[in-house]
């Protein structure tokens, strides 16, 4: 079950569920749209993978309890502001390699 994280691990943003500017990497860390776009180039700072648009997960009940409701959205917020100049060096090389190929 995805955490559904609150903010971006970065600069703080509030990530609603349902917020369509929320992108997450496989291992869940959680950037808003401008910090992975703008700041990170796609690359994850923790892992080195690519980011992807996180699910909105409903809100109402549909079929079997699979909503907000049922399974809320976490409300700890994990902030972790990235060095940038560390940022540029981590991912020099894997700007060249495609996310799918890291």
């Amino acid at each position: 079950m995805l955490e559904l994280r609150p903010s971006c691990e970065n600069c703080n943003t509030p990530l609603p569920p349902n917020s369509t500017d929320a992108k997450i990497c496989s291992y869940e860390c959680t950037f808003c749209k401008d910090c992975v776009d703008d700041i990170l180039q796609n690359i994850c700072p923790n892992c080195g993978g690519g980011f992807c648009n996180r699910p909105i997960r409903p809100v109402n009940n549909r079929k079997n309890n699979n909503n907000l409701e049922h399974d809320p959205a976490s409300t700890k917020v994990v902030y972790s502001p990235v060095n940038i100049e560390e940022h540029k060096v981590f991912s020099r090389e894997m700007s060249k390699i495609l996310p799918c190929d890291r």
